[in-house]
């Protein structure tokens, strides 16, 4: 695991913008149907997006994020009067909506998205490519959405681009791959289990993109940019490999929570981002040969991060969860097991050490590092699975992934509360430690009694701490 600290506050400080306090949402979305068609030689895009939801009190306006130009809006079939400021789309009804009343919202813009602030490198945006254009991270650079982005709801996509690009998103492709219409090519994309609108994923450019029934009649998507070139081969080795990998992971998270699973590997994306159901790689992931074990990180991330879905500064309950896959993986396919990583990161750094002074369940957003979040939120499962043992342990991750069934996030405290009601003792000897603490917990992750030494490093540690640096530098 390598031994440098990376920065990784710019990424929690913009994921803790993105809660805006000041927005004015009120309302509970069900449902996104948004029509989108592109034009990538003048970065033009047209849409109409239906937003299907319900008022949690009555409304007399409200906002959405949205950062394009608009033309129209009309709210339960009235037009409604608008205005846009600094990506916020404040809309007044014609009629206030109740306490608990429907609400049907038509958006109509047409604007250039890549004229507006952000852009992927930054963590969010929208960024034009050299065959199309990639939005990760970033739904309000192509349709608007509740300013609460953990509010999860489900959607239906359609983008007609011209004939020959593709479209990547989330969910499952329906008709088998494009339609021919008028102005080009129509990709239609499906997500039939609600996800965060955080999590969405736009990719128009060239891509190899397959498509097979895996799991039991789940769809599996794997697209590969054409321009990939030596990464192409190691790429498809390791992503190809997901439907395995979510099948170990279903039998120590529960079962795989979405309809469709894949993955996307792009040339001109500079991290990996567990987008719903499909997660986006940079080719670099992949250079230094085949690296599956960044494909059991970001599938982990679809129980840990979409599924459940963390409080922007508690982000080790998504990460430190997704690197303890890692772990996991490593311990199945014999390269490392997860008391042996965990040991091999805790001796890493000596008492006193920078690396301790940052508590995942509060880091500094302006000055965090690599480490508290990725590598000791995943010391402090282990920490947990010594102190309970390993039944009592899978079972705690196991409820805590199927009990995440509403909008609101994930905390510490909630995990911690749940941990100790499903183990049936209180655990601040774990958590008080480890993911509070500020100093090197004075037991190791295996216990005063487990301590495991090795002569050699786990085969592993090297790749899961090069993901994890790679990760925090690309805002991960």
């Amino acid at each position: 695991m390598a031994a440098a600290l990376v920065m990784v506050g710019p990424a929690i400080t913009a994921k803790a913008k993105e809660n805006n306090g000041s927005a004015d949402d009120g309302f509970d979305v069900g449902r996104y149907i948004v029509d989108l068609n592109y034009r990538p030689d003048s970065d033009t895009l047209a849409g109409a997006a239906t937003i299907l939801g319900r008022a949690t009190r009555r409304l007399p306006r409200f906002d959405l994020r949205f950062m394009l130009t608009v033309s129209s809006v009309v709210v339960n079939n009235e037009p409604a009067t608008f205005s846009t400021r600094n990506g916020r789309l404040t809309i007044t009804p014609k009629r206030p909506i109740e306490h608990e009343g429907e609400l049907l919202v038509e958006v109509r813009y047409s604007d250039t998205p890549g004229t507006y602030p952000g852009g992927v490198e930054h963590g969010a945006g929208w960024k034009r490519t050299a065959n199309g254009a990639l939005a990760v991270f970033s739904s309000a650079w192509w349709y608007p959405t509740a300013f609460d982005v953990a509010d999860k709801a489900t959607m239906d996509l359609k983008v007609v681009v011209p004939t020959g690009l593709t479209v990547v998103s989330n969910g499952t492709l329906r008709s088998g791959g494009p339609v021919p219409v008028p102005g080009g090519d129509q990709w239609t994309w499906r997500n039939e289990v609600p996800r965060p609108n955080s999590t969405a994923l736009l990719a128009i450019g060239r891509y190899d993109l397959k498509t097979s029934t895996v799991l039991g009649g789940k769809q599996l998507v794997t697209a590969y940019g054409t321009d990939l070139g030596p990464p192409d081969a190691p790429a498809r080795a390791s992503v190809e490999r997901t439907p395995e990998i979510v099948t170990a992971l279903s039998k120590w998270f529960g079962p795989y929570p979405f309809a469709a699973l894949g993955g996307l590997v792009d040339k001109e994306f500079g991290t990996a981002v567990a987008t719903a159901t499909r997660p986006i790689y940079s080719g670099g992931f992949f250079d230094d040969g085949v690296n599956a074990s960044v494909v059991a990180h970001e599938m982990a991330h679809q129980w840990y991060g979409n599924a459940v879905y963390p409080t922007p500064n508690e982000q080790w309950l998504s990460e430190g969860f997704a690197t303890y896959a890692e772990f996991l993986w490593s311990e199945r396919e014999g390269q490392g097991t997860a008391a042996e990583l965990a040991q091999s990161a805790y001796d890493l750094y000596p008492a006193g050490h920078a690396a301790w002074k940052q508590a995942p369940a509060n880091p500094d957003p302006d000055n965090a590092l690599s480490f508290p979040i990725y590598e000791r939120g995943a010391l402090a499962l282990q920490a947990l699975r010594t102190r309970v043992g390993d039944d009592t342990f899978f079972r705690i991750l196991r409820t805590w992934a199927a009990e995440q069934k509403s909008d609101k996030a994930a905390t510490t405290a909630g995990f911690t509360a749940h941990a100790e009601r499903v183990a049936g003792s209180g655990l601040d000897d774990v958590f008080r430690p480890w993911i509070h603490g500020t100093e090197r917990p004075a037991v190791g992750p295996n216990g005063r009694l487990g301590k495991v030494r090795t002569m050699t490093k786990p085969k592993s540690f090297d790749t899961i701490g090069d993901n994890s640096d790679r990760f925090a530098a690309g805002r991960h």
